[in-house]
């Protein structure tokens, strides 16, 4: 079995975990935070959402500004100097809520995802396309390949879906990467070309290679619903996790604090691709 280690407890639902400048960053659905994360547990808080606003995934510009997925209100926001937010693009005519995934390229270019069960491109300068529908439920993103190919997890559906992507950003060649046993939620890639899935049903973090091979599997005692690679070596597995009843528990009682983030150590393969 491989070795967990609990580095956070007591979070609401977290979720889009990402290394980023030696820390692993997420956001904490419940009280509406994104919090960074060092290696020894310490957690720092980075900003808070005022409520009923939800931060439901983060990355980060080319130039190293946070933009925040606002799900609800379907506004990707962009964090200022001064703490305060701004709109970097609103959504809000590309589909029904709730907007929730973010993986933004080399360039600038971010791609989000979420209720309209579409991906919507959204460029440096706040210019927004649709570029990919059909989805049952979009989640979890990533960019591999050098950036030439996006990996889309389709939770109803129990796929990954991979696309090509082109010069200008937009996106073709779609084709089924990976069947999988379990609806995946949260994703990342790895420098051998693997994918690690987490899966909230599945209670576990999956490495598949293209065709769905099952390389390795992280079980947890609770829904997965996130993970990256990340720490010194980028070996390290992160993965946010919390004891899930389904929506209608969630709604009616709240996100509750089984919320973790566990740390599972010496995986195969460091991380590669965006985020």
């Amino acid at each position: 079995m491989s070795e967990l280690d609990v580095l956070v407890e007591g979070l609401g639902f977290p979720e889009s975990p990402r290394w980023h400048d030696g820390r692993l960053w997420l956001c904490n659905w419940g009280p509406g935070e994104v919090l960074a994360v060092a290696p020894d547990g310490q957690a720092e808080l980075i900003v808070r959402l005022e409520r009923p606003s939800m931060p439901l995934s983060i990355d980060w510009t080319a130039d190293g500004r946070l933009l925040v997925v606002e799900g609800r209100a379907r506004l990707l926001r962009e964090l200022e100097p001064d703490g305060q937010f701004a709109v970097h693009a609103d959504l809000t005519d590309f589909g029904e809520a709730p907007f929730n995934e973010i993986v933004v390229d080399a360039t600038g270019n971010a791609y989000v995802n979420g209720g309209p069960g579409a991906i919507v491109l959204v460029r440096a300068d706040g210019s927004a396309l649709r570029v990919a529908d059909g989805f049952e439920w979009p989640n979890g993103m990533v960019l591999t390949d050098a950036g030439r190919t996006l990996v889309v997890a389709d939770s109803h559906l129990c796929q990954l879906v991979a696309f090509g992507v082109n010069p200008d950003g937009t996106l073709g060649d779609r084709r089924v990467f990976a069947e999988l046993a379990h609806a995946p939620d949260g994703i990342c890639a790895d420098a051998e070309g693997a994918i690690w899935v987490a899966s909230v049903p599945g209670e576990s973090c999956v490495r598949v290679c293209e065709g769905g091979e099952v390389l390795d599997t992280v079980s947890v005692d609770r829904g997965c619903f996130a993970c990256m690679l990340g720490g010194a070596d980028r070996r390290t597995l992160y993965i946010t996790a919390a004891v899930w009843r389904g929506m209608e528990a969630a709604m009616r009682d709240g996100p509750g604090t089984t919320g973790q983030l566990l740390a599972c150590p010496g995986r195969a393969a460091p991380h590669a691709g965006r985020p």
